[in-house]
């Protein structure tokens, strides 16, 4: 389907005309009035059965299909992406594939409570991990995940203290409660991907039993006419309520007495401006006294500057270049506005094919023009990241709005103070930085207390890993134990943890050694259609080189086309339908 050839299904009414006007603030009367209309509104639906908000959620999941593919023509639009284009294709995955694919298995969760009390984990996926812990595997979590994501899987690992028996007993307590009150959730939504706002909405509305409020970020505020057409059958209801505007709108709402608890995604700088007030001597005062401006719950997903740890092996040219090839993905997706891009890549002191892998990385962004810098303060961070750095090699012709792939290289990592360890660019930079030796327990232990102790943020970190020291009983111990002490959300093996946001089943968010005066990556988790309450991290494991080439990496030329059927697969899971994808996928 063109661009010239957009249309949407019946069932969502007119839509806005192509080339979307920015939407002035909503009012505060009429804030007003949808948080009042949300209060009379919350009890009802805490109480509503599971039954009936299965429907709604199979009704929404259809009317977000059908305004897809216009929602990603104007995503494409706002991010200066040929709409006709492969690279299409990541706002088809980015947006309507991965929540269509997360409302369809909380449908399946919410059947299982009805059934059993609690969403189902077969005892076959409960495995036993070091010192009398457990973990789920939560991916595969079915036969068409197997076919369409072989190799790859996915486990959450549970707190110290929940065993087989204990585990329904943290998972769902909304749903064991008699008569719920319910309450009102503000939801800040992020500006810089397409799903993050529905899928926050959906996760604290089904999982914790609240009626929302969806504040549309100015940056992507352009997605809330679909969303509105998409949740109608909650909004007509009084359920949920979708406003805009800035950061008056949003200090306007999280002070409101209306509102019970927020979410936000997105920046750590913000999450403290609404919980300690402007930086200053009164902020730190209060930190002292633990005296929160804001005296609500507040959970959030706050970004990271996100490692990548190459553990020292014997890399042929040919996986060298895959794992080149996926780094650049990872910074490059979504020109490089997200919260899981690489961003810092560590590699073994006195790594001899150093050299010929930054080359590599080099030569696979080389293969993709710059791309619009189109979330704001991206130049300054740019600039600040790169200015007066000794080691910097700007990749392709970048001008206008664009900013060039970029390299800051050979970072002194004993230098604890370096911004680029602390600032997350939220741009097209990668900075490369150095540690331990060659040994790959010895690199394991100075990477990991590195990225513990001096990179900033707790949300996500990969590291490659070659497939002979997965077997070694030499080496297999350390890696190991690096996955157990990494304080991170999810850590990842071989490939992006992105792809853990996008399963939709495990939890995404930072680790949970956050507190509130220290925020990192922030507090909570979302997605969790399990609705896992005790947990520490996910861990995400895959072969190091994967076929057919994964989505993201750079120059996909069937993006579009895996999108857009994976999008419909979601919707109405067919095994007809997965030859068809697999037959895009290896085209790319």
């Amino acid at each position: 389907m063109t661009a010239q050839e957009v249309s949407v299904g019946p069932s969502v009414g007119p839509l806005p005309t192509p080339g979307f006007k920015p939407k002035p603030a909503t009012p505060e009367r009429e804030l007003d009035r949808a948080l009042e209309r949300l209060c009379e509104h919350a009890q009802q639906f805490a109480r509503t059965p599971i039954g009936t908000k299965i429907e709604w959620l199979n009704e929404i999941a259809h009317r977000l299909v059908d305004v897809a593919p216009q929602w990603v023509l104007e995503a494409c639009r706002a991010k200066g992406i040929d709409p006709d284009s492969p690279l299409s294709g990541e706002e088809w995955l980015a947006g309507p594939a991965v929540t269509v694919r997360n409302i369809r298995l909380l449908v399946e969760a919410l059947g299982q409570i009805v059934a059993t009390g609690v969403p189902q984990v077969r005892p076959e996926d409960v495995l036993d991990i070091k010192n009398g812990r457990i973990a789920v595997r939560t991916i595969p979590h079915d036969g068409l995940d197997k076919a369409v994501l072989g190799g790859f899987t996915c486990d959450v690992w549970m707190n110290e203290g929940v065993d087989r028996k204990s585990l329904p007993d943290t998972q769902a307590s909304f749903y064991k409660r008699k008569e719920p009150e319910g309450g009102v959730s503000l939801v800040l939504g992020a500006g810089n991907v397409a799903s993050i706002p529905p899928m926050d909405t959906v996760y604290k509305m089904f999982v914790d039993g609240n009626v929302c409020v969806l504040k549309m970020n100015p940056v992507n505020e352009y997605l809330g006419p679909f969303l509105e057409r998409a949740f109608q059958p909650l909004i007509d209801r009084g359920y949920l309520a979708i406003v805009y505007g800035g950061a008056e709108v949003g200090a306007y709402l999280c002070q409101h007495r209306a509102v019970d608890d927020i979410h936000i995604t997105g920046s750590d700088k913000t999450h403290d401006l609404i919980v300690w007030g402007p930086p200053g001597p009164e902020r730190e005062d209060r930190k002292r006294r633990n005296d929160p401006i804001l005296k609500k719950k507040i959970t959030s997903e706050l970004g990271n500057v996100s490692p990548v740890m190459l553990v020292p092996g014997p890399y042929s040219d040919d996986e060298l270049a895959f794992m080149a090839q996926n780094v650049a993905g990872m910074v490059m997706n979504n020109a490089s506005f997200n919260c899981n891009a690489a961003k810092l890549l560590i590699l073994p002191r006195g790594f001899a094919k150093k050299a010929q892998f930054l080359d590599k990385i080099a030569a696979a962004m080389s293969g993709v023009a710059p791309r619009k810098a189109y979330y704001p303060g991206a130049k300054d961070r740019y600039l600040s990241l790169t200015e007066g750095e000794a080691n910097v090699k700007k990749i392709g012709s970048a001008g206008g709005d664009a900013l060039p792939w970029t390299l800051v290289t050979d970072l002194d990592s004993s230098d604890a103070k370096r911004k680029q360890f602390h600032v997350e660019p939220f741009c097209a930079i990668l900075s490369q930085t150095e540690i331990g030796s060659e040994d790959p327990a010895e690199f394991l232990d100075a990477a990991v207390a590195f990225c513990n102790d001096t990179v900033w943020g707790t949300l996500n970190a990969m590291m490659f890993v070659h497939p002979r020291h997965e077997s070694d009983p030499g080496v297999k111990p350390a890696i190991e134990g690096a996955i157990e002490k990494l304080r991170y959300g999810t850590v990842a093996v071989n490939h992006w943890p992105a792809m853990v946001y996008a399963f939709g089943v495990p939890p995404w968010g930072g680790h949970p050694s956050a507190t509130l005066d220290d925020i990192q990556s922030g507090l909570g988790w979302v997605h969790n259609t399990l609705m896992f309450e005790s947990c520490e991290k996910s861990v995400l494991r895959g072969p190091l080189k994967a076929f057919p080439k994964p989505a993201w990496f750079p120059g996909h030329k069937t993006l579009h086309h895996v999108g857009r059927k994976l999008t419909m697969l979601e919707l109405e899971p067919s095994w007809l339908k997965v030859p068809s994808i697999a037959f895009s996928a290896i085209r790319g």
